[in-house]
């Protein structure tokens, strides 16, 4: 599905990311493996992961190569685009996967542990879409996998940052589809489930999570790699601005925000009257304040 196109990946050097990249490749694609081999947290550095990604691909038959800049500048992620131009010739897919976790309940959330997270994330995949979207335009196609989460469709404990960073790749991947579609560029977002060193992370406290846990861990990566494979194709020529969220052999689409209720008072509001009039109206629509487990309860299927 992707013969001859040239797609970089970043964070593909392990977990979804070499998961998608060993797909994209598998599916004909080249592939620029970008990775700077750091800790779930950010810290360190190797290329070891970016490297065994590339042997996974060549053992396959695919063509490879490595790229280790990160995405949270404007200067080097730019560079990472400009690798696949200068490896393979052009650009047509880039995923944008790269990311880290520094979780903290928020009122213990420390300035330094939000920036991390928002510049990975949210500046990281604004900087490599902005690098590549002068090269699609000028081309009239590409194509932009955003990678989101439920957790920022949904809400988690301890994630605030991640969850704002990731919210906000929905709103970009939105506004980068209404731009540039009228350039044949589409931009979409996947939300993966899968058992990764981001979930491995989380504390197990009870045998009850001990359970779920083990269940999750059926979840493996390569079940994501499917949809961003179909979605970088140009069998989704039709598909943008959308929000798909794979669950083991399941696939979801995510709404948008939308008004859902509303209440109108022709003399205008007060304070007083909205809390005497607009709230006992409204406040049966309220959103809940769940999370993942409250929403996808069930086992994976």
């Amino acid at each position: 599905m992707l013969e001859e196109k040239v797609a970089v990946v970043t964070g593909a050097g392990g977990g979804i990311g070499r998961a998608v990249a060993i797909a994209m490749a598998a599916a004909g694609a080249k592939v620029i493996i970008n990775d700077i081999g750091v800790s779930l947290s950010g810290e360190g550095g190797s290329t070891a992961p970016a490297q065994e990604t590339k042997t996974l691909i060549e053992q396959l038959g695919g063509r490879a190569e490595i790229n280790t800049d990160s995405v949270a500048s404007w200067e080097s992620a730019s560079k990472i685009i400009q690798s696949a131009l200068d490896h393979f010739g052009r650009i047509d897919v880039l995923v944008n996967n790269a990311g880290i976790l520094r979780d903290a309940l928020f009122h213990k959330m420390s300035p330094e542990d939000w920036r991390a997270v928002v510049d990975v994330h949210l500046n990281g995949s604004f900087y490599t879409s902005r690098a590549a979207a002068d090269h699609f335009r000028q081309q009239e196609s590409g194509a932009y996998v955003h990678i989101t989460s439920p957790t920022g469709l949904i809400g988690n404990v301890a994630q605030a940052n991640y969850a704002a960073a990731k919210l906000g790749i929905v709103a970009m991947s939105k506004a980068i589809a209404l731009d540039m579609g009228r350039y044949g560029v589409r931009s979409n977002c996947v939300a993966p489930s899968g058992w990764t060193r981001m979930l491995s992370s989380i504390p197990i406290k009870t045998p009850q999570q001990q359970a779920r846990m083990e269940k999750l861990q059926q979840m493996t990566p390569d079940k994501n790699a499917p949809m961003v494979v179909f979605l970088a194709s140009d069998a989704a020529k039709d598909v943008n601005g959308q929000v798909f969220a794979p669950l083991h052999n399941e696939i979801f689409l995510f709404s948008s925000p939308r008004p859902i209720r509303s209440i109108h008072r022709s003399e205008g509001w007060t304070p007083e009257t909205i809390a005497e009039h607009a709230l006992p109206a409204l406040k049966s629509s309220f959103m809940p304040l769940d999370t993942l487990r409250d929403v996808f309860s069930w086992d994976p299927v």
